[in-house]
This record gives structure tokens, C-alpha cells and sequence, in this order.
């Protein structure tokens, strides 16, 4: 008599009878959640925090801002865009806006491009390389208030460092401190000063992550060090010169420490030559003004400014980016012919 075995799983599969539905264990579905809701948990932190302390200023401020608001009165009733329009109409507003366009594009355009400049000295085999470095950073360091003490003292009408400079060559002494241009130029250089370094560290980094590769093939075309710049590190740092230029942008067009401690009155001159947007909104709400709806609209207005101007130069600058980016530089295709034939 002959004992048959029954027949295993994967006969019955075969043979077209249902397999039973696999139960998935609790483990798994929590390893499951733990792949698709974990990322989401890592990077909440930043979103919270953002929220709290970025979103809603923001929009409680725009709550402000249609709204009766004094600084020791408190709320009152809702006027809508009244505040707006009383900004509008102050010629104050306006001259202020003149002011931190012209001091914005005095600091942020020489900034950017002595940041990368350093940042390719600085990436040369240099003797010292950190103490180099860490030097361009300093500045950095110093306190915007030890910064703008110094420079007043140094660019001061009559006694002042810069012009007995001046007068060894004749010049006559510049008034810094009345005249609209060279007021600007001296916060200008404030701006350059602190926030020079910051950027070539930046630019640095980049240039590191530039394979060299490419600076050898770059070499083997006969490509001096003015060409290697252009054609293979300005195209390969592409990316964090995009960046650069948007946070000097946004920087610039809120600067504050600066023209507020170029006198010690920080009222932005006598007759407010050098006065920003972000100081004439810090008079409008707690100085002469004391209005905290009006000192709202004007941080609003500040903000959509800001935005306007990052989106256009996002455009521009990446604009320029991609112009000509298809097609790779003969110095790129040797460096890829060769990384060919390494691997092969």
C-alpha cells in the first residue's frame, strides 16, 4: 500500500488553485511607516521652527499692517490699505528706497566679485593655506556695532583716517558724512568688509568640489590661469554663484546695522542722506512716527520689494547659467575621454 504526500505550494500554484492571502506581521508595518513617514519627521524640525518664527511674524504682521495701530494705543479699528497709502505718499519712504538701492548696489556687486576672486587665490597652492582662510573670515567675526564705530572714526569729515589718506595725494577732504554719494560709499565698504570673507568661504567650498580633471585637461589645451577660471571654474560653480548673489540681494536690501550706527544720532544722517528702509521702518514704528500699522505696510512693502527683485535675479543669473551649458567645452570632452578609458 503506497502513502502519497499532499502536494506542495507550488503545485497548488501551478495547477491554478488560490494561494491564502500572506498576513503581514505588525513588524513589518511599522518598517513600512518607518521608510515612508520617517524622512517627513527629519526634516519637520526646520518647517516648525520656521513656522513659528518666520510665517506667522509674517502674517500677523500683514494682520497689523490693515489696521489702526499705535505703539502705546494699541489696536485700533480697521482702516484696510490706508497705511499703505500713507507710506506711498511720505517722500521719506521714497528717498529711503533711493538710498538702500544705491548702497545695495555699492556693496553687493564689488562683494560678490572680490568673494570670487579671493576664493580662486585661495584655492592655489598657497603656503599657510588655513591661516589664509581663517584670516578672510575674521571680519565676519567682528560685531556689526565694533564695525560701524570704526569705519565712522575712520571715515570722519575732519579728522578722519581715509581722508588725512586722501590728502597725502592732494584730495581735497570728501565730507562722508553730508554728502549723499559718499555716505553711501562709506557703508558700502562697511558691508564689503564684514561680509566679504563670509562669501569667498563659500565660493572656496565650490571650487574644492571642481574635479581636477578637468583643470588638467584644461592644462594640456594650453590653458592659462585666466582661461581655466572662465571656462572651467566659473561653469562648474555655477550653481553657488546663483546663491550668492540671492542672499546678498536679500541682504542688502535689509540692511540696518550699518547706516544705524554710521553716527551716533542713527537717524541716517541730518538729513536722512543714507537712511535704508529698514531704518526708516524702525523710525516709523518706535521713533518719530511711533504708528505700528504704518511700520507694518512698510515691511510689507520691504518684503514684496525683496521677492521681486530674488525672482529676477533668479531668472537673470540662471538665465545665464544655462546659456551655452549644452554643450561641453573641449577641455570637458578630454577629461571624459580619459575617465573613459581609466575605467575601462
Amino acid at each position: 500500500m503506497s502513502v502519497q504526500s499532499p502536494p506542495a505550494p507550488e503545485r497548488v500554484a501551478q495547477s491554478g488553485a488560490p494561494r491564502p492571502p500572506r498576513r503581514v506581521g505588525f513588524s513589518q508595518k511599522l518598517s513600512r511607516w518607518d521608510v515612508k513617514v520617517s524622512p517627513y519627521l527629519y526634516i519637520s524640525p526646520f518647517f516648525i521652527v520656521f513656522a513659528i518664527t518666520g510665517l506667522f511674524p509674517l502674517i500677523y504682521t500683514a494682520y497689523v499692517s490693515v489696521y489702526d495701530w499705535a505703539l502705546l494705543g494699541g489696536q485700533g479699528e480697521f482702516i484696510g490699505f490706508q497705511n499703505y497709502t500713507d507710506v506711498f505718499g511720505q517722500p521719506m519712504f521714497w528717498r529711503s528706497l533711493r538710498n538702500t538701492f544705491s548702497i545695495f548696489l555699492l556693496s553687493s556687486v564689488p562683494q560678490v566679485l572680490v568673494a570670487i576672486v579671493l576664493a580662486a587665490l585661495l584655492d592655489q597652492n598657497l603656503r599657510a593655506k588655513t591661516f589664509w582662510r581663517m584670516g578672510v573670515l575674521l571680519p565676519y567675526v567682528v560685531a556689526p556695532v565694533a564695525v560701524g564705530l570704526i569705519f565712522g572714526r575712520m571715515f570722519a569729515d575732519q579728522s578722519g583716517l581715509v581722508n588725512s589718506a586722501l590728502g597725502v595725494f592732494g584730495i581735497d577732504p570728501v565730507r562722508w558724512h553730508v554728502d549723499v554719494l559718499a555716505s553711501h560709499v562709506a557703508i558700502a565698504s562697511m558691508v564689503n568688509f564684514r561680509w566679504t570673507g563670509y562669501n569667498t568661504l563659500i565660493f572656496l567650498a565650490a571650487m574644492q568640489a571642481v574635479p581636477r580633471e578637468l583643470y588638467e585637461a584644461a592644462i594640456i589645451d594650453g590653458a592659462g590661469r585666466v582661461r581655466q577660471f572662465f571656462s572651467v571654474t566659473v561653469p562648474q560653480i555655477r550653481a553657488t554663484i546663483i546663491f550668492v548673489v540671492l542672499t546678498s540681494t536679500i541682504g542688502g536690501l535689509q540692511i540696518f546695522d550699518e547706516p544705524r550706527v554710521f553716527d551716533p544720532a542713527g537717524r541716517g544722517g541730518g538729513s536722512q542722506q543714507w537712511m535704508t528702509t529698514t531704518l526708516y521702518l524702525y523710525d516709523v514704528g518706535w521713533g518719530t512716527q511711533r504708528d505700528l500699522g504704518r511700520a507694518a505696510a512698510v515691511a510689507w512693502i520691504l518684503f514684496i520689494i525683496v521677492v521681486l527683485i530674488g525672482l529676477v535675479n533668479f531668472a537673470v543669473t540662471n538665465r545665464i547659467s544655462t546659456s551655452g551649458g549644452g554643450r561641453p567645452s573641449r577641455s570637458q570632452r578630454r577629461a571624459a575621454a580619459r575617465s573613459s578609458r581609466r575605467s575601462a
